[in-house]
């Protein structure tokens, strides 16, 4: 059989294909530059501004509001636009965001309780303070309900900002950023399923308990297939919205539902594989085209059943939902929601009453004190490393980071204040002031931190470092 062996194969181009690759391929790299979804995010929320304060606006608002009807037979479901975007679409936006909390406790950053102290630390600090300060300033009435707005932080934008300082800043650090968001956005879909819950319809919680049960059975029973995971995940949503819980939570949970462990370990794959090319070899004769012979065909659909196989459903789905969240989710999200009248920004009296000047403090002032203080006892005491070759200049300018808190923000003011329309522009105002001041100031902190050659000069007792002895003596 080995004069039959395969050789030297060709490889077939379209005319046009290899001029096609040249142009697509930078635009790829764009694409998958952490920057870029913050870049299009800040680009959707300035166009809204501009069409909220133009003669667009009450078509604007006309779009918003025209309903949307979904039917069969005698059944029909109908929201507006606004709430398609709001409880559908930001649904898909939760479901990555489960994804993503899934694979970081379990493979990630948080897997490791060592490396995970101080993001957690951190984020809860960052959460609680703000908390305590809008509620300071807020403390009775329908204001009040808007605590949970200063808490949240935009993994997008903030992860955009310290991306556009490049090597500056210790890779360490984006990581600990990254962490940081993430447990943060486990709390906040926390407080969106505990405390922004009107009331609950049992008969249908019942219903999607029962479908929470069956995503559980899909997995047990070794169901590695997204689409039925999806499937059960849209009932689930359907029955979470009749409810009155939020119905974007069904994304968390259906996502955390999704297999996380591949059929194949590396070992049982390549074996798999040498299995499959061995046979593929000897069904080869000189001039055969896969197309027309099916012993070919038939061993190259097993080998792409295995190769997803190798790859556990939650990896693949969060890869492929990554790019249209970010380029299409949330900046539909920001152009729904970032168009406020530009007269909240220019007045004295639109920015000091209580609900804007709350969330304002809250998010820069707020999550400084929370994030850099919940660090500081926790590297004092012992309980976690700072991040490799950063020290705790790099953490003050996350803390500011930390404060844009644009999308899920956005998301609790609409939640906190929905049929409040004064109160809702003005939480909106607090959290687009917030984000570009807490950009800015954690921007020039960041770009005037030491580069990381830099950093072993820098005296410990003004800015304490991570390094062999505080690793030791955490250990």
């Amino acid at each position: 059989m080995d004069k039959f062996r395969i050789r030297k194969g060709k490889v077939f181009e379209a005319p046009l294909e290899s001029a096609f690759g040249r142009l697509v391929t930078p635009f790829e790299e764009f694409i998958h530059r952490q920057s870029s979804g913050g870049i299009v995010l800040m680009i959707c929320a300035l166009l809204a501004l501009i069409i909220a304060n133009s003669p667009l606006q009450e078509a604007y608002e006309h779009l918003l509001h025209l309903p949307v009807s979904l039917g069969v037979g005698d059944w029909s479901f109908s929201l507006s636009l606004h709430h398609w975007i709001n409880d559908g679409l930001m649904a898909v936006f939760f479901f990555l965001v489960g994804l993503e909390l899934k694979r970081e406790f379990l493979v990630g950053e948080l897997s490791d309780l060592k490396q995970a102290v101080l993001p957690v630390m951190a984020a809860i600090g960052g959460m609680v303070v703000p908390a305590l300060i809008y509620s300071g300033l807020n403390g009775d009435g329908i204001a009040a309900r808007g605590w949970g707005i200063p808490m949240a932080t935009d993994i997008a934008f903030a992860v955009g900002c310290i991306a556009l300082l490049g090597n500056r800043v210790p890779r360490a650090v984006v990581t600990f950023l990254v962490a940081l968001a993430i447990v943060d956005d486990l709390g906040a879909i926390l407080v969106i399923a505990i405390w922004y819950t009107e009331s609950v319809n049992t008969v249908a919680l019942m219903g999607a308990g029962l479908l929470v049960v069956i995503l559980w059975l899909l997995k047990f029973a070794g169901v590695r297939r997204a689409p039925a995971y999806i499937f059960v995940g849209l009932l689930l949503w359907y029955e979470f919205y009749l409810s009155g819980v939020h119905a974007t939570l069904a994304g968390v949970i259906t996502a955390m539902a999704m297999p996380a462990r591949p059929k194949y370990d590396p070992v049982a794959f390549s074996t798999f594989v040498k299995d499959i090319i061995r046979s593929f070899d000897r069904c080869f004769r000189p001039g055969d085209k896969i197309i027309a012979n099916d012993a070919l065909r038939a061993r190259v659909m097993a080998l792409d059943n295995g190769v997803h196989m190798a790859q556990s459903p939650l990896q693949r789905m969060e890869t492929r939902l990554h790019t249209p969240v970010a380029f299409l989710v949330v900046p539909i999200f920001a152009l729904a929601n970032a168009g406020i009248p530009i007269d909240s920004f220019t007045s004295s009296a639109a920015v000091l009453n209580p609900v804007t000047l709350g969330v304002i403090t809250g998010l820069v002032f707020g999550k400084l004190v929370g994030i850099v203080g919940a660090t500081w006892l926790g590297w004092k005491l012992g309980l976690g490393r700072l991040p490799k070759s950063a020290n705790f200049h790099h953490i003050f300018g996350v803390a500011l980071l930390g404060g844009i808190g644009f999308t899920m923000s956005i998301f609790i003011s609409e939640l906190a204040f929905a049929g409040e329309g004064d109160l809702l522009i003005q939480a909106k105002a607090g959290v687009l002031l917030a984000s570009v001041i807490a950009g800015i100031c954690g921007f020039l902190v960041l770009r005037r931190a030491p580069a990381v050659e830099e950093i072993d000069a820098i005296d410990e007792d003004v800015f304490p470092m991570a390094d062999e002895d505080d690793e030791g003596r955490t250990e």
